[in-house]
């Protein structure tokens, strides 16, 4: 039975909502989840990928449909780079909706609350709380709880309703789900080039029977084309035609990327989270670990604080603070994909793919690379390789020594 009081209510229950859900319940935190679907994890607009850390935090490795410990990458002009060891996982290709699903029951387990065919309508701030009107399915209830918390993605209702800004990015994204494609087990490939995806990469993920081919790229530097446009160019040219020859599309999804945590995640009795914060990775467009990083590091002062019942500016700006480190690392990020990818000419990506595929930088990418931090390979490469300092662009010193 829902009732009309609580001490937070979430708005999207994805997997970012369901797991600050499961973790303030576990707290003894009173919580009711709102989603406007019918059900959860549907629709998905993600290439379903979760680093082992966020699987580890939550164990549900009975949704994965292939465990990924390697990369096929490719240069404009078809240069290949094999990485990876099938002895070290480092990613998981996921069935979304069941883990969607299991991060929500841990939630429902723990004593948290779940309206589906929900959408909020209004909501304002008082000295009491936050009065909520949700439409339940068609008949519009009034509650009221202590906080509220948006993780309803990058179009987020609860930052654009309190105001709170916008991601520093907006990337875009298009997918589709095929069979019949000749990958590697085991290994994801990507793809480089200005022509596919401007400044960023084309991907193939292998998700079970099916692999999931896509692209991204900011509005931007698209050229008038949309990324459908793009990934029909690229599925079609010359040098990789033969790779999807075979291929049956069975489903496509499309959806923005947002990467560029906001200037105050946190608000009066107000905060987001995830996507809805702008904490996608920049250098690979996750946002499920990342989303999990933030409710981890906001959690003991969030509890503290709800259970006092003390907004105040004070625990505003501490809450706020608890994010500079992701926010650090996310600048990082950004500078390291500029460094090597986005701010670089398909001549330049040639060269570089040149020096990536000497052996002893195969090797170093092997040790030091991780899929959910980039920086330190980033850094090392960098600093140890003299072909990647005369490469790179002006943003190397940046990253090197900021």
């Amino acid at each position: 039975m829902v009732k009309q009081n609580y001490d937070v209510i979430i708005i999207g229950a994805g997997p970012v909502g369901g797991y600050l859900a499961w973790k303030l319940s576990q707290n003894g935190i009173d919580v009711l989840m709102i989603e406007e679907h019918a059900e959860v994890g549907r629709p998905f607009q993600c290439a379903g990928m979760v680093n082992p850390s966020a699987m580890k935090r939550i164990g549900a490795y009975d949704t994965v449909l292939t465990r990924i410990w390697g990369a096929r990458m490719y240069s404009p002009s078809g240069t290949e780079i094999k990485i990876g060891n099938p002895e070290r996982t480092r990613t998981w290709s996921v069935c979304r909706k069941l883990f969607d699903e299991r991060v929500v029951q841990l939630a429902i387990g723990s004593g948290a609350d779940l309206l589906l065919s929900s959408k909020p309508i209004s909501a304002e701030v008082t000295e009491l709380g936050v009065e909520i009107e949700i439409d339940v399915d068609g008949d519009i209830q009034q509650f009221l709880s202590r906080m509220v918390c948006g993780a309803d993605g990058a179009h987020s209702w609860v930052r654009r309703t309190f105001k709170m800004g916008r991601p520093k990015e907006l990337m875009i994204g298009f997918q589709i789900e095929v069979t019949g494609y000749p990958g590697e087990e085991g290994r994801l490939d990507l793809f480089t080039g200005d022509d596919i995806a401007p400044g960023f990469f084309s991907w193939a993920i292998p998700s079970g029977e099916t692999t999931r081919i896509g692209n991204w790229t900011l509005p931007e530097r698209m050229n008038d084309k949309s990324c459908e446009d793009l990934l029909e160019s690229f599925m079609k040219s010359p040098m990789w035609k033969n790779r999807f020859s075979n291929c049956k599309e069975i489903g496509r999804f499309c959806g923005p990327v947002p990467s560029g945590l906001i200037l105050k995640p946190v608000i009066n009795r107000v905060a987001v989270f995830g996507d809805a914060a702008g904490l996608c990775k920049p250098t690979t467009g996750g946002g499920i670990g990342k989303g999990f990083d933030q409710v981890d590091l906001m959690l003991p002062k969030l509890v503290s604080t709800i259970i006092s019942n003390q907004f105040n500016a004070k625990t505003t700006q501490e809450l706020n603070a608890t994010l500079s480190s992701l926010r650090r690392k996310q600048n990082k990020s950004r500078a390291l994909r500029n460094v090597f990818l986005s701010e670089s000419t398909d001549e330049e990506l040639d060269e570089l793919f040149s020096v990536w595929a000497q052996p002893e930088v195969i090797e170093l990418i092997n040790q030091v690379g991780d899929i959910d931090n980039p920086i330190p390979l980033g850094i090392k490469m960098l600093k140890d390789i003299p072909e990647f300092r005369r490469l790179a662009t002006k943003g190397a010193s940046a990253l090197i020594w900021g």
